[in-house]
């Protein structure tokens, strides 16, 4: 049945509002020719938007023509404010923008501890009314909260979580009390993030891909042909509560000890730093955790040798290393076949199972490591990571019998309590950094914003022998022992490392992981570094009111 005079208008004007958003301000002839109208249908819509206030004259093109120049018509960005809230553990930032998107102004908010329930949400709200005042914002037509925690899929609140603060429950009820008229909506933060990758970071090719949140807690989100996956609870990603190997003790239903975040969240990070004798903030946050992990990739670099000597953490020497008839002894893992090419032989020692810092894994080697003509005698162990120094030493042998430094089993301490796998703390650094009027993703998370160091230090030539590079290889152990089993599930073809310490560990890190990956699942994954880091959240939410906003706004009207 074909659309009604209203409908069809409604229609046009609603794709003459998307191209001015996506392309910026265009004559009443590009709006012809990009949506295939005619003439005097486009002048009809034109005229319609701007007797709605959604568009308006912001300039003439520069096209040489007879006569006056044409009309620039924009989006009329001050027809809504909007406002985008990433909260923490201990705080909370806030940005205020048009509804283009152009941060007008922010503020972070440090809220203690010991603060009460109701203290510490009207200090959220102030904040929040604040910036609203300082953008010049007389009102909020959208807010969209990003917080730790589920997201009851049927009612859209935060749900009661052990270990996350109590205000964080209350804040969207207060906020949509104090902002009459305001639409209020809260999403899970690391959900918040993998739309922010999708839309503008490293996952913009991708529609289906895993986001996995390194910072003072671990989180996944997934993304499947595009949409954004939740679960039958709001769940879905909730892998700080993964059962793994290594970590001495199991996850329950109160408290993520002894699961993922015992290997992966910050704490676990400060706990390896430290026994690899690398400096360790005193305070183990996401931004912490992101100093540990940007310090160790360029303290790396720097120590990579260019006589390929030195070997991983793990012990395994570089394929090339004992190419021409070398043979290599191997602590920890199983040697790839190209180690043993030239009729090498690699003989595993027994007794030292399991990947370097998670004790304790059962496995078996890989079938590359008895291809050719060389022989492997394996224990009980995972295959190893094949990382090294560049070759050119024929005849590397690993530190046979030498303790990986890492946790004793059953050591916890690299747990946060209760709850903490999504909540990440505001630190005596952190300060909301967006310039008013720029990419609010430069807003970040206490820590600089830091882009991959893409091809700058290969993971086959991260030593191993250096405490820095040492630890990488132990750090990419453990994450990948988590995106295994994520892919073995899902099978995304794409892992993204988010949040703090995953965008500091660059490329560097995420060639590590991807290095271990391919070598334990038979499904080809790519691993990336996002460029959004702690970013992500907030600009996640601020799109997420975007978008919310601009439904409404340019939404066909009821029938006339």
């Amino acid at each position: 049945m074909p659309a009604s005079p209203s409908t069809a208008r409604a229609i046009n004007d609603r794709l003459a509002l998307r191209l001015l958003q996506q392309e910026g301000p265009l004559t009443a002839g590009q709006l012809k020719q990009l949506t295939g109208l005619s003439r005097p249908t486009v002048a009809d819509l034109v005229e319609r938007l701007g007797t709605a206030g959604l568009i308006t004259v912001v300039g003439e093109s520069g096209e040489q023509r007879r006569g006056p120049n044409a009309r620039l018509y924009g989006i009329v960005a001050g027809r809504a404010h909007l406002a985008a809230l990433d909260v923490r553990t201990e705080g909370v930032f806030v940005l205020v923008s048009d509804l283009l998107g152009r941060v007008l102004a922010e503020a972070s908010v440090p809220i203690g501890g010991d603060t009460g329930t109701g203290p510490a949400v009207e200090q959220a709200v102030a904040a929040v009314e604040r910036t609203a005042k300082e953008a010049g914002a007389d009102r909020l037509h959208t807010v969209g909260i990003g917080a730790p925690g589920l997201i009851d899929p049927a009612t859209g609140d935060l749900r009661d979580s052990g270990g996350l603060p109590a205000w964080h429950r209350n804040l969207a009820a207060a906020l949509q009390e104090r902002l009459p008229g305001a639409r209020v909506t809260v999403e899970n933060e690391t959900n918040l993030a993998a739309l922010a990758e999708q839309r503008e970071g490293v996952a913009r090719d991708r529609d289906t891909f895993v986001l996995l949140w390194l910072g003072h807690g671990v989180g996944a989100a997934v993304v499947l042909d595009g949409t954004l996956r939740r679960g039958a609870s709001g769940g879905t990603g909730e892998i700080g509560f993964l059962p793994v190997p290594g970590t001495g003790s199991l996850p329950s239903a109160t408290d993520c000890d002894g699961g993922f975040h015992s290997l992966a969240g910050a704490a676990a990070i400060g706990s390896l730093a430290a026994d690899c004798g690398l400096p360790v903030p005193a305070t183990m946050d996401g931004p912490g955790a992101a100093v540990v992990v940007r310090e160790a990739v360029t303290k790396a670099a720097s120590a990579a040798p260019g006589d390929g000597s030195a070997t991983t953490a793990s012990g395994v020497p570089s394929a090339s290393a004992v190419s021409g008839g070398g043979s290599a002894e191997v602590v920890s893992g199983v040697p790839s076949a190209s180690m043993v090419s030239g009729g090498g032989s690699a003989e595993v020692v027994p007794g030292i199972p399991g990947i370097p810092g998670i004790p304790g894994i059962p496995g078996v080697p890989s079938a590359s490591a008895v291809s050719g003509d060389g022989s492997v005698a394996a224990a009980s162990v995972v295959p190893s990571v094949l990382a090294s120094a560049a070759p050119g030493d024929p005849s590397p042998a690993a530190a046979s019998g030498a303790r990986p430094a890492s946790a004793a089993p059953g050591d916890r301490s690299a747990t946060t309590g209760p709850g903490a796998q999504t909540a990440r703390p505001v630190s005596g650094a952190d300060a909301a950094s967006a310039v008013a009027g720029t990419d609010p993703a430069s807003a970040v998370s206490g820590v600089a914003p830091t882009q991959p160091v893409s091809g700058a230090l290969p993971a086959s030539a991260v030593p191993g022998d250096h405490p820095a590079g040492r630890f990488l290889h132990l750090l990419a152990d453990r994450i990948a022992v988590g995106v295994a089993s994520v892919v073995a599930v899902l099978d995304p073809g794409c892992v993204v490392l988010g949040g703090e310490a995953g965008q500091a560990g660059g490329a560097v890190l995420a060639g590590l992981v991807e290095e271990r990956l391919c070598r334990m699942s038979p499904l080809r994954t790519q691993v990336r570094a996002s460029t959004l880091g702690g970013s992500a959240v907030l600009r996640g939410a601020l799109l997420t009111a975007r978008d919310r906003a601009q439904d409404e706004l340019f939404a066909p009207p009821g029938p006339s």
